[in-house]
């Protein structure tokens, strides 16, 4: 029987070091995890690189994806036999032709869009950022003051083209791929009510809410998410 490896895909605004408490955990049970660089510069471009990195591994992968990352994951699993359990982490499970703007604001909640800023790009466009004196109340409520401070420093900008690009496969990869999902019910950016509908609309496996988390929850709550991925990892065991 193959254990699969772990593939971990950061959002907007994050950065991979946002997964180390998560790792920490899954590395204790055992787990290969690999936490991956997300370029944030367009949903097909970054789904090509994290097909890339799963390329570059020997045997099944359960991607999990947190906020954009979902719309990454979601592309990058399409059609590919490698990917065998998707983990949504207070993440987007778009459709076809959904974009992460759109969806955001399908249900009330969001505060997002109050608190971005975006600087221009020399070739063209915009990329957005999280103001840092308002990070940590949007972004990470239940996250340590001094911790959220240096989590809004090196924060990684997101292009507004990859917020507004419409998922590009016509078989969203969690019609076909068993899924989980695990979010906050004080998440600021995806509201919980958008990721249950998402969650149902998937056929989820389990979609675990957690009590006063926000958008943070790799980082606030690192157990119940590692627990969620540790539960995918076990149900798809080859």
């Amino acid at each position: 029987m193959t254990t699969p490896t772990v593939v971990l895909v950061h959002g907007a605004f994050a950065e991979s070091s946002s997964w180390n408490a998560v790792i920490g955990h899954l590395q204790h049970q055992t787990l290969r995890v690999v936490a991956a660089a997300n370029p944030l510069r367009s949903v097909a471009t970054d789904a090509r690189y994290v097909r890339d990195v799963v390329a570059s591994i020997d045997g099944p992968v359960v991607l999990v994806g947190h906020s954009y990352g979902g719309f990454v994951i979601t592309e990058a699993a399409a059609g590919n036999d490698q990917v065998v359990g998707l983990v949504y982490v207070g993440a987007f499970a778009p459709d076809t032709g959904e974009d992460a703007f759109t969806l955001s604001g399908k249900f009330p909640g969001s505060t997002l869009g109050e608190a971005i800023a975006a600087h221009p790009l020399s070739g063209g466009g915009n990329e957005l950022v999280i103001r840092p004196e308002v990070f940590g109340e949007q972004f990470a409520a239940d996250v340590d003051d001094d911790l959220a401070t240096l989590m809004a420093a090196t924060q990684r900008p997101v292009t507004e083209a990859a917020l507004t690009e419409g998922l590009p496969t016509a078989a969203p990869a969690w019609r076909t791929i068993p899924s989980w999902f695990v979010f906050g019910s004080s998440d600021r950016n995806i509201p919980a009510e958008l990721v249950r509908f998402m969650a149902d609309r998937a056929g989820a496996r389990t979609a675990t809410e957690i009590p006063g988390a926000s958008h943070a929850l790799a980082v606030s709550h690192p157990v119940p998410v590692a627990e969620t991925i540790f539960a995918a990892v076990e149900a798809t065991k080859r």
